[in-house]
């Protein structure tokens, strides 16, 4: 397989399904965006930065929003205390350099989220994060594939 088939076709459609369920059982697409769009910060990819960027505009993100993304936790009141829990979340799952994610994190997260939404949530970061890798080893420039 080269680089530039990206993934077997049953594959692609369990990840794109995981991916679906999970923002849908979310029930908050904006905030969906941001989660998927922080990951991708995190992971340097380029493909899905490009694709969920235009994807939270229409979803109603505002600018002041994406353009601090990357400083979440300094940017004061531009993200409320939901949406702060949901990337302290998505970072601590990305990153995972503990080997865990935080008992505190996960704390803050159910504090916000009930039990279904928060399964929704972790599942997301987990569905973005292999979307990510898959781009990234496959080296995937932005606009670089259609669906």
């Amino acid at each position: 397989m080269s680089r530039t088939t990206l993934l077997d076709r049953e594959v692609g459609q369990a990840m794109s399904a995981l991916s679906a369920t999970a923002k849908k059982g979310l029930g908050d697409p904006a905030l969906a965006e941001l989660v998927v769009i922080r990951a991708s910060q995190l992971n340097h990819c380029a493909f899905c930065l490009d694709m969920h960027l235009t994807i939270a505009r229409k979803h109603g993100v505002s600018e002041r929003q994406l353009d601090l993304l990357a400083a979440w936790e300094e940017a004061g009141d531009v993200f409320d205390e939901r949406e702060r829990a949901a990337l302290a979340l998505t970072e601590a799952v990305t990153v995972l350099t503990e080997g865990f994610v935080p008992d505190a994190v996960y704390a803050r997260a159910a504090l916000h989220f009930d039990e279904v939404r928060l399964a929704h949530l972790v599942g997301l970061i987990v569905a973005v994060n292999n979307w990510n890798r898959v781009m990234v080893s496959r080296r995937i420039p932005p606009g670089g594939c259609t669906p």
